[in-house]
């Protein structure tokens, strides 16, 4: 199967036990993640050569994220070494009627001082068949977008298939202004094959919205076809872009939700079945299982896009039973979800 590269930014997480509130931790979980990054594991677990690329700190903390990659069968000897610290992001996992709370202790990370041509894409690039970034990345710092305008810019160059998880984050894009952010993401962008984003992500970034009502978010009543003109204007303004794809998240509470997925590819939309996640260990990640799940089986279905897709919205309803960023799951035990064994019976 084809080689994939992924690149951005590797946190440390530190979160409270179980439910509590940051005010009642003594304590915190110490788990490596980030978008890029939980993608690779993925792969890597599907068994698809995958290297993360990113810039990480010469100190303990860097080497234990790089570690973290290695153990689970990440390349990451194109890892670049420079900076003074790992980013951080704390996280208070919600339960009920009470939301999840994310606070990020990122500035000055190794990534967000990245500069063009500390990378040298070619020698990444080699063999490389599929390049991965989300729009997390280029919200870090204007040196981390340009590194990754730079990125899209050789994968282009090579003939590599690009994709991205648009991924808005509000509590990122504090360097530049709204135009700037526009400009930005429609250019990096403007680069890729396979799209991926919500209804948020198309809005905040391009200023795209649903034609006629809302999309209705809240409860269960999520609508595929309340995203097919999101999915025509988002083909309208990428050209290059071969298949727009966005999650289907109904939010009943914090600990349960629905889950499902959409894939226009120009002429028609595909639809997975509606999963329904009650008792939610863990939904951090959960986009970007659904990214590597989507890219293993575009891989490994070419000429099947329902597959793909079945098995992008499986593997991330499976990853919402796991603790920490990334989804350690198998491919035998996607395919059993997607055959329609829910029963989560001991396998002896």
């Amino acid at each position: 199967m084809s080689k994939v590269v992924t690149f951005g930014e590797i946190m440390l997480r530190l979160a409270p036990q179980g439910f509590l509130r940051f005010s009642q931790a003594n304590n915190f979980d110490a788990i490596y993640g980030g978008g890029e990054s939980n993608v690779a594991v993925s792969l890597a677990n599907y068994g698809v050569s995958c290297d993360f690329v990113t810039r990480l700190p010469k100190n303990d903390i860097g080497e234990c994220a790089m570690m973290e990659m290695r153990k689970r069968g990440v390349g990451v000897d194109k890892i670049v070494w420079g900076g003074d610290r790992l980013g951080i992001y704390f996280l208070e996992t919600g339960a009920v009627s009470r939301g999840s709370k994310v606070v990020y202790d990122r500035a000055h990370s190794a990534i967000a001082e990245i500069e063009s041509g500390m990378i040298d894409w070619d020698a990444v690039f080699e063999g490389v068949e599929w390049f991965h970034w989300t729009g997390i990345t280029p919200a870090i710092s204007q040196g981390a977008a340009d590194v990754c305008l730079e990125a899209v810019k050789a994968a282009s160059a090579k003939g590599i298939t690009i994709s991205t998880d648009l991924n808005y984050r509000a509590k990122l894009w504090n360097y530049c202004s709204d135009a700037h952010r526009e400009k930005v993401m429609t250019e990096i962008t403007s680069y890729c094959d396979i799209v991926l984003g919500n209804e948020e992500d198309a809005e905040m970034h391009f200023g795209i919205k649903p034609a006629g009502a809302a999309v209705q978010t809240a409860g269960h009543d999520v609508k595929a076809e309340a995203f097919l003109s999101v999915c025509q204007q988002m083909m309208e303004k990428f050209p290059r872009a071969k298949k727009v794809i966005t999650t289907l998240r109904g939010s009943i509470s914090a600990s349960h939700n629905t889950w499902a997925g959409v894939l226009y590819d120009g002429k028609q939309m595909l639809q997975t079945r509606q999963y329904q996640i009650t008792d939610i260990v863990d939904r951090v990640g959960g986009g970007d299982s659904f990214m590597g799940g989507l890219i293993y089986g575009l891989l490994k279905y070419p000429e099947n896009d329902q597959n793909a897709l079945d098995f992008a919205v499986a593997a991330s309803c499976l990853k919402h039973t796991i603790k920490g960023d990334a989804n350690l799951v198998t491919v035998a035990e996607v395919e059993k979800l997607m055959g329609g064994d829910a029963s989560g019976r001991v396998a002896r």
